[in-house]
């Protein structure tokens, strides 16, 4: 297994981890989001053991690290990192001549919410992050997104204040129009999703940043949550399940054994719950 590392951006958190195996057995390339709460104390060494294992399994792995708030990310650049760190995996592989167009997102806790944001940002209005340019699409599209124990719904995530209040940390102070228009798990498929719009409207960043404003993708989610997590509630990943179903995307919760970080360790039931699904993906 090789591992080395490629710059998107002049920032020191601005990379991405390229591991190639000694043989590729799978034709997925997973890209790998870590989480953290989108804190900066938190990074891509989170991610790297199970780049490693995937890598030593067969999978090629790309593990995306971003700037996060305190160290020049938020709202929007932690946005914009990932969508230019996911589309430097398209430059990488033409550069070094691997197919790499068939790519599957796997995001845990924050890095959950950010890999489902990912596989619908080509409906982000142009201008917002990832659509600086107005006219440009995603160099790198999922086929899938796998997301462990993910902070799925925003909106909830804000109102129960989890750790120490990361949302409000990550995108700023709620409006009180916008804590109104918060979207619910019961009827999603009507009102404001992407359902109808296409895609999350506005510049309010509660909106474009949340995945249950962007319903339904056009990729199916894997919503894995650990059975004994405290750390993010599996009701997060239930309704966002039930309203990506609601509106007529494919969504499938699966509960695993453990706690929240024995979605990020190889040696887990629960990890081995979610290579499971990504031989199914190939």
């Amino acid at each position: 297994m090789d591992c080395t590392r490629h710059s998107y951006g002049p920032d020191p958190s601005q990379y991405a981890e390229l591991y190639v195996p000694a043989r590729r057995r799978y034709g997925a390339v997973v890209v790998l989001i870590h989480g953290g709460y989108w804190r900066a104390a938190y990074g891509a060494e989170l991610a790297r053991p199970l780049a490693a294992d995937l890598a030593g399994r067969g999978w090629i792995c790309w593990n995306v690290e971003y700037r996060r708030a305190g160290n020049g990310g938020g709202w929007p650049e932690t946005f914009d990192d990932v969508a230019s760190g996911v589309d430097q995996l398209a430059i990488t592989a033409q550069r070094l001549g691997f197919a790499a167009d068939h790519a599957v997102g796997l995001g845990h806790s924050a890095g959950g919410q950010l890999a489902v944001w990912a596989a619908g940002r080509g409906r982000v209005p142009a201008g917002g992050p990832g659509r600086r340019v107005p006219g440009t699409a995603p160099r790198v599209e999922f086929g899938a997104v796998l997301s462990q124990s993910g902070v799925l719904d925003l909106a909830r995530a804000h109102d129960l204040g989890l750790s120490g209040g990361a949302v409000e940390n990550l995108l700023g102070r709620r409006r009180e129009v916008e804590a109104a228009e918060a979207p619910s798990s019961q009827g999603m498929a009507a009102g404001a999703t992407g359902a109808e719009s296409g895609g999350p409207g506005g510049s309010d960043p509660y909106r474009l940043a949340d995945p249950m404003w962007n319903l339904p993708l056009p990729v199916p989610v894997y919503a894995f949550h650990a059975e004994q997590d405290v750390d993010v509630p599996r009701e997060l990943s239930e309704r966002y399940v039930a309203a990506a179903q609601a509106a007529g995307g494919e969504a499938e919760l699966i509960i695993v054994p453990g706690d929240h970080f024995d979605l990020i360790d190889p040696a887990t039931e629960a990890f081995a719950r979610v290579r499971e699904v990504l031989v199914r993906l190939g």
